[in-house]
């Protein structure tokens, strides 16, 4: 393991020691971490079949840690606001006018995309867990909320530049014979509390494709709304075609509209950099690089140990992260299985007590959609009106 790249902190824990393992995170750099290196896909087959024996109930089945890259998929998401080379949010919030800040919210948005490696994944959270970061006055709290479905709540507030976002996702994945296509479901909102402005948006679909190339991509249409000025931007991101031709590969179309009229054409590829086309002159400018923002990022570090919880991802995954980063892949089977069964047991007594589980930062709610696939909508609400200093840090 390498210990420039993994910070470690430790705190007491029911009268034994956890370490917090925090990886560096997915960049342009390295899309799944400096230190970590997925083993070949052969290996991870023959550990596949290891695992599974004819017969075996696959409603069980634990992915083997070989298959995972050493992060929760809590973290990944928490990554995607706090771990940037540049601090997008305040130039969202510093804009002089509306349109200035709405295009300023547009590259923000883009830039919440990551690289992802084909045939690895984060680990799926478990009920409860949390994940708290601080990227100077930017306090970043995750929370996941429910187990089936998943759900996972994102708050975080900037009380100096007067920002607050809450985000709500939950994944539905769909295989398609050549693919598996997770819908990334749920409402994210971005408010800039000095200019009474709130921007809604979705997110891309994620897309693992088997054939022709295997390959991770995000594709589908993203709408940014601002309610207050009615601005608004379609955006729609590409990929590669069935033969393999990467000619839209990682690219983004799009248009940004005033009184639904266009304004601005929207061209380039998120993974570089992206133009918007001035529709009265033709001209180009570049709202963003994705080299400047999203390349060579620092690994957050613990500077509170105290203040650290038990239930926060960097504790509840630390000894699967260090089997990992080390090769030791009983130790993280062993380790990943230890928190699955308990979590198993927490479930069974709290069903035997007729408990319900009660989020600890978010009030969640769901609601029956009257049209669309999905039976229900979920939304979270934050329990307090802001974010405080996490334990753990972004170092600028």
């Amino acid at each position: 393991m390498n210990t420039n790249q993994v910070n470690q902190g430790t705190i007491e824990n029911g009268g034994e020691d956890s370490v917090a393992v925090l990886t560096p995170p997915l960049s342009l750099d390295c899309e799944s971490g400096t230190d970590y290196r997925a083993p070949n896909l052969l290996h991870r087959i023959l550990a596949l079949l290891k695992n599974v024996r004819p017969g075996s109930d696959l409603t069980r089945f634990s992915l083997p840690p070989i298959f995972n890259i050493p992060k929760s998929q809590l973290q990944c998401y928490g990554e995607s606001v706090y771990c940037v080379n540049s601090d997008m949010l305040t130039k969202c919030a510093n804009g002089e006018t509306p349109l200035e800040r709405f295009i300023s919210v547009v590259a923000w948005t883009i830039s919440t995309l990551r690289p992802l490696m084909f045939g690895v994944a984060p680990y799926n959270p478990i009920l409860g867990e949390t994940h708290h970061v601080s990227r100077g006055n930017l306090n970043v709290l995750l929370e996941q909320v429910s187990h089936h479905p998943p759900v996972t709540a994102l708050h975080a507030t900037n009380e100096k530049d007067k920002i607050e976002m809450t985000w709500c996702q939950y994944a539905i994945p769909k295989f398609y014979g050549t693919s598996i296509e997770t819908q990334v479901l749920g409402k994210r909102q971005l408010k800039l509390l000095n200019n009474g402005e709130t921007y809604v948006m979705n997110s891309p679909n994620l897309v693992i494709k088997f054939l022709p190339v295997p390959d991770v991509e995000w594709l589908g249409n993203v709408t940014v709304r601002c309610q207050e000025t009615g601005l608004e931007a379609e955006l729609c991101f590409k990929g590669t075609s069935f033969l393999g031709r990467r000619g839209n590969y990682r690219s983004i179309k799009g248009k940004i509209l005033s009184s639904m009229k266009t304004i601005y054409e929207i061209s380039g590829h998120w993974d570089r950099t992206v133009t918007i086309k001035d529709i009265s002159n033709g001209k180009m400018t570049v709202i963003y690089r994705a080299k400047d923002v999203i390349s060579a990022m620092k690994t957050p570090v613990v500077k509170d140990v105290k203040g650290l919880w038990a239930n926060e991802s960097a504790v509840v995954w630390a000894k699967v992260n260090e089997g990992i980063l080390n090769k030791s892949w009983d130790k993280a089977k062993d380790s990943k299985t230890a928190i699955e069964d308990k979590e198993r047991e927490l479930v069974r007594n709290r069903i035997s007590k007729g408990e319900a589980w009660v989020p600890n930062h978010f009030v969640l709610s769901n609601c029956k959609q009257e049209t669309g696939e999905w039976e229900w909508e979920w939304e979270v609400k934050p329990k307090h009106t802001k974010v405080p200093p996490a334990p753990i840090s972004v170092p600028l």
